[in-house]
């Protein structure tokens, strides 16, 4: 589909000041159970920012590398896009800001990528975490064509995360924050990612992942690819089928899982952002008041809620008070 970007709404600002804010909410109740959660803030879920700044964790930060990484690229191929990401994951692994319960996929994968190996080399091939997906948000607010967003968004994904599934929930993340910012309402983006995740199936593309297939010991690059499309196409089943029923306001990890892996990370934070479409902030709460990975599905029904609405979906006062909010804004308007 071509991309009609509706930019009064600063839908690319909505969507990283949105990710930053999930980050930020459910950064303190990523290891509680939801009846802590709920002891500590109340039924509804963490909804105010703590802090001065409000403190995000890696998910923001490596957003952020790759937003930078897109954004001093001279052109989106792979040969020019693939060492930036590198430095800036690099950078990111020795910060001394890099104190925030880093992933340790994330941490093996850079410390290969320092040895100045190819990419298929030093990825983790069986990881499908979501550290692949929690970062793409970028990718998907770029002015692109659908093959080069699909190439960027597992790109950037394989760099750490070699598995299909990372992959492929990867680029399903991103067309996601693409298309709600071209205007796609967010009750039918279940059915729009289907429809993407069933054309893309057999779809491997050896420009942007060169041999990674062989590395991950598949017979065909189709059949390695396709098992990556196949589990997200059954979280996205999973996904359809819960939102056809009533809100039971439980834990979104109940229905489509708890996030620590990509697809699982993708279909929860839609839950939460489609359940909340009329309510941004409760979609965020909802994210971050689960027994799962709360900072990182709360970080991306941000993502989701706020291409769709903007910044207008969020407290006016919250932009001045999250952390990292001069390099968020710097990104957004560029992308706005």
């Amino acid at each position: 589909m071509a991309a009609v970007i509706h930019t009064s709404a600063l839908r690319a600002s909505g969507s990283l000041f949105g990710l930053a804010y999930g980050d930020a909410l459910g950064k303190p109740t990523e290891f509680l159970t939801v009846a802590e959660i709920e002891r500590r803030y109340g039924p509804t879920g963490p909804r105010e920012l703590s802090g001065e700044p409000a403190l995000v964790t890696d998910d923001t930060q490596m957003a952020l590398a790759v937003g930078w990484a897109l954004h001093e690229a001279p052109s989106f191929t792979p040969e020019a896009v693939e060492p930036l990401l590198r430095q800036r994951f690099l950078a990111w692994a020795v910060s001394p800001d890099n104190n925030r319960a880093p992933g340790m996929t994330c941490l093996r994968a850079c410390a290969e990528l320092s040895r100045g190996v190819p990419w298929q080399e030093a990825t983790v091939v069986g990881s499908k975490g979501c550290g692949a997906n929690m970062r793409v948000t970028p990718v998907g607010l770029l002015d692109v064509d659908l093959d080069t967003l699909a190439g960027l968004a597992q790109l950037q994904a394989g760099l750490t995360h070699g598995h299909p599934t990372g992959l492929a929930a990867s680029e399903l993340t991103a067309y996601a924050v693409f298309v709600l910012r071209a205007g796609v309402p967010l009750p039918d983006l279940p059915a729009v990612l289907t429809e993407r995740a069933l054309s893309q199936r057999l779809v491997y593309s050896e420009q942007w992942l060169g041999d990674l297939w062989q590395r991950a010991g598949s017979s065909s690059p189709q059949e390695f690819i396709a098992q990556g499309w196949d589990e997200c196409l059954a979280v996205l089943g999973r996904l359809t089928n819960t939102l056809a029923q009533p809100d039971d306001g439980g834990d979104p990890c109940q229905a489509t899982g708890e996030g620590w892996v990509a697809e699982e990370a993708l279909a929860t934070a839609l839950l939460c952002a489609v359940r909340h479409a009329d309510d941004p902030v409760a979609a965020l709460a909802r994210g971050a008041t689960t027994a799962g990975d709360s900072d990182s599905i709360a970080a991306l029904a941000g993502a989701f809620v706020g291409a769709a609405v903007g910044m207008t979906a969020w407290p006016r006062d919250w932009a001045d008070r999250i952390e990292y909010a001069d390099q968020l804004a710097t990104l957004g308007a560029a992308w706005d």
